[in-house]
């Protein structure tokens, strides 16, 4: 049963990867030829037969593509067009502020869209639940580029709190975090309070209330656990969402990370990071889809393999 669902892991995987592949090659494709880029302004013919010769731009695209997987399955990425360096060492070496960010933003919601959510579902049918829902509704209809441009107006232009740009300081941690977290903290926020408020319907609950147990035991011991698969299916589901706002929030406040330096490989063409980012973050999604996998049949008794 075990090697059974690897087996299919590692077959999804491998058609994740396959197809992000090609999509990325055909995108490229069309993207330009990345040879007149590096030949300059009024380029020689000679020129740019060389170049393509050099990167294998002058092979046939079906071979151009099958020369490609061979050396993805290989890990051999080429180096960069314009830096020299090898592409996989480049998108490795700004994950770590990528995960960062992500992290720092992941907790922030957790700390903030949890407690708010169980606040919100505890009584389904008080005027405070119709207000919260309406107010997370609201906030989920804010993109989170618009939140950054609301907090480095305020925080930074005009009250000067914070600095805005890198990662040196842990006070410039602040509000990239929060402008990433605001991309999932609306949604969470709903999905705990609506389990929570259902829980709350449930006769274990009346049960518990009838027999003197505290609300806030009710809450956290027992109505939350209810709300809590849900949750983690949002967030596994989720992720490859916020790995898109990565990019965005990264440029915004100048945070070095993979974001960055995919929209720099992006404006440049620079074709063999370009694949290693998208090999990166095909990999990052996958290990936190199956980890939010396995937290669920962790929670869930139900979702686990019925054992013989």
């Amino acid at each position: 049963m075990i090697l059974s669902g690897l087996a299919q892991r590692l077959a999804r995987l491998v058609i994740l990867l396959l197809g992000v592949n090609a999509l990325l090659f055909v995108a490229l494709g069309l993207a330009g030829d990345p040879a007149l880029m590096l030949a300059g302004e009024d380029p020689t013919p000679e020129l740019l037969e060389r170049i393509r010769a050099e990167y294998g731009l002058d092979l046939p695209v079906w071979q151009r593509y099958l020369v490609q997987l061979g050396r993805m399955a290989q890990l051999d990425f080429g180096v960069s067009i314009y830096t020299g360096q090898p592409a996989l060492s480049m998108a490795l070496e700004q994950l770590p502020g990528t995960l960062l960010m992500a992290v720092l933003s992941m907790a922030l919601t957790l700390i903030t869209a949890i407690p708010a959510g169980v606040w919100i579902g505890q009584r389904p049918e008080a005027a405070s639940r119709r207000f919260g829902a309406a107010l997370t509704a609201v906030a989920q209809g804010i993109p989170g580029f618009v939140m950054a441009l609301v907090l480095i107006q305020l925080f930074v232009v005009r009250l000067g709190w914070l600095p805005s740009l890198g990662y040196a300081q842990p006070a410039a941690w602040i509000l990239p975090s929060i402008s990433l977290g605001f991309f999932l903290a609306p949604k969470l926020c709903r999905v705990v309070s609506a389990g929570v408020a259902e829980a709350m319907q449930e006769d274990y609950i009346r049960t518990a209330r009838a027999n003197g147990a505290s609300m806030r035991f009710i809450l956290w011991r027992e109505a939350l656990p209810a709300a809590l698969p849900a949750a983690v299916a949002l967030i596994g589901t989720q992720f490859a969402f916020l790995v898109s706002g990565v990019v965005l929030i990264e440029t915004m406040f100048l945070w070095p990370g993979i974001g960055l330096l995919l929209l720099h490989s992006a404006q440049n063409l620079d074709f063999p990071v370009l694949q290693a980012i998208c090999f990166v973050v095909a990999l990052l999604v996958f290990a936190v889809n199956n980890l939010a996998d396995a937290l669920l049949r962790l929670i869930d008794p139900r979702l686990r393999p019925a054992t013989q």
